[in-house]
């Protein structure tokens, strides 16, 4: 495909347009369907940091998260559009996200080494949670007698917390000032 400066103009639309219409984020092989022609991955690139030049200094930025590239709103934006809908996110546990927390920094983990952290049992209904927000999924099996599930986080999970890998989670020190005690554990 030729990359002229209308051409390259015309690819940024196109790709600008597809990402925020989205509901999901788009991978490069996604971005590349959109065309007829084969696109080069370096023209993509250079096309996606455009865009992302281009809505400097805006209420939306574009990301590139760990299953692919999604516009969101600034943090800075948060406050006002959750007076659109002050519906408030489901509240989960101290065991449920501790139990991610381990999984996250820790995995691919069996249930039984999760416990053996935890000191305590993990529930089935702790896992069910964690695996109908489609945060853990098991990527494998250990080899020891009963092949034991092994849980990591997902696609979905870095998509949600805002990243692009696991490396970006924040240093574990930092983690116990975010814990607000609770009262009872639920």
């Amino acid at each position: 495909m030729q990359s002229s400066l209308h051409d390259r103009q015309h690819i940024q639309t196109i790709i600008e347009t597809a990402l925020l219409v989205s509901a999901e984020p788009l991978n490069l092989h996604d971005l590349k369907k959109l065309f007829a022609e084969e696109l080069r991955a370096e023209l993509l690139h250079e096309v996606l940091e455009a865009i992302q030049q281009a809505w400097q200094g805006k209420g939306l930025e574009l990301v590139k998260l760990a299953s692919g590239w999604r516009f969101r709103a600034r943090l800075e934006y948060q406050p006002y559009l959750e007076r659109l809908n002050p519906e408030k996110p489901p509240r989960y546990s101290r065991a449920v996200m501790e139990t991610l927390a381990i999984i996250a920094y820790k995995g691919p983990l069996t249930r039984g080494e999760i416990e053996e952290i935890r000191g305590v049992a993990v529930s089935t209904q702790i896992v069910k949670t964690l695996e109908e927000r489609n945060w853990i999924e098991v990527v494998g099996h250990r080899e020891t007698p009963g092949r034991p599930g092994l849980y990591a986080t997902t696609k979905a999970f870095l998509d949600d917390m805002g990243l692009k890998s696991r490396s970006e989670l924040p240093p574990l020190a930092e983690l116990g000032q975010l814990i607000v005690p609770e009262v009872a554990d639920q």
